[in-house]
């Protein structure tokens, strides 16, 4: 079920990136409200799988993925020049998150806990 029918969609420059940030945010295990979040945050949402959403603006594109625990997965692509306003999203939910961001030879170049 998709949640936004917005049209945000990445830009293509950041398409070719290929995978450069992924996190885990802690204590909220569905993906729906991790989603719905996001979307009134102005990004686009729509179902990836029966569990899991992909969130997208033009600036980052994210698969959310309960995972075995209390915990939600996150990875995709992002602009690196965002990549704290990534980190400002997160936090408006009041849950503690990790992220990582990386270059093209799966180099850790930043990482935020919080």
């Amino acid at each position: 079920m998709d949640i936004s029918d917005d049209d945000q969609k990445l830009d293509p420059e950041w398409v070719e990136v290929g995978s450069n940030v992924c996190g885990v945010l802690r204590g909220c295990r569905d993906a729906s409200v991790v989603a719905q979040h996001f979307v009134r945050a102005g990004w686009s949402s729509r179902s990836s799988s029966w569990h899991g959403y992909e969130v997208e603006t033009s600036w980052c594109q994210l698969e959310v993925e309960p995972i075995d625990g209390p915990d939600t997965l996150l990875n995709g692509v992002v602009d690196p020049q965002r990549f704290d306003e990534l980190g400002g999203v997160l936090h408006c939910l009041g849950l503690s998150y990790s992220l990582e961001l990386y270059e093209g030879d799966e180099t850790l170049v930043r990482e935020i806990r919080v």
